[in-house]
């Protein structure tokens, strides 16, 4: 019996300290709500960690789609980066404030979370991302950039087949 609570122990620990590592940067929140008979409700909230991660392993598949997208990207990288940078000076901001008749949109950060709000007759969408996720995201296209270069893949690639004629 105390062996098993011994596991026990050991398992709600490993359990919390995941938990609280996965959680670390925040959630990413996407509420979208269309007012029409039979309009969608979607909303879902996902850790901040999971795009991080995600971007990791997108860059080990051999179909390489995170350096296909980083080469899309790779203009605008640097207002990217400045602009998450940026944000991170100004934790609880407001941006931008627009309505009109029938129509608002406001962006702001809260608490180091970008939030865009647009909310109108039709629908309303809600965004809250958190702002070290942005750079998260720039760090891992600016990564994969790099190795998108036709000589980092061949020094990558040769260099190991280097390696097998050696052996």
């Amino acid at each position: 019996m105390l062996v098993l609570a011994k596991v026990a122990l050991g398992l709600g620990a490993t359990l919390a300290v995941t938990t609280a590592y996965v959680f670390h940067e925040g959630v990413i929140r996407v509420d979208v709500d269309e007012h029409r008979p039979g309009g969608s409700h979607v909303h879902f909230w996902v850790p901040a960690t999971s795009v991080s991660a995600g971007m990791r392993l997108a860059s080990l598949m051999p179909q390489r789609p995170l350096e296909q997208a980083a080469e899309q990207i790779k203009p605008h990288l640097p207002m990217l980066r400045m602009i998450a940078k940026e944000l991170k000076k100004y934790p609880n901001a407001e941006f931008l404030d627009v309505t009109d008749e029938d129509q608002r949109v406001h962006i702001a950060t809260a608490d180091g979370k970008l939030r865009i709000d647009v909310v109108d007759n039709n629908q309303n969408v809600h965004l809250q991302v958190p702002v070290e996720t942005l750079m998260d995201i720039a760090d891992r296209f600016e990564d994969a950039a790099r190795s998108a270069r036709p000589e980092d893949w061949h020094a990558r690639h040769v260099k190991h087949a280097v390696v097998f004629a050696n052996e």
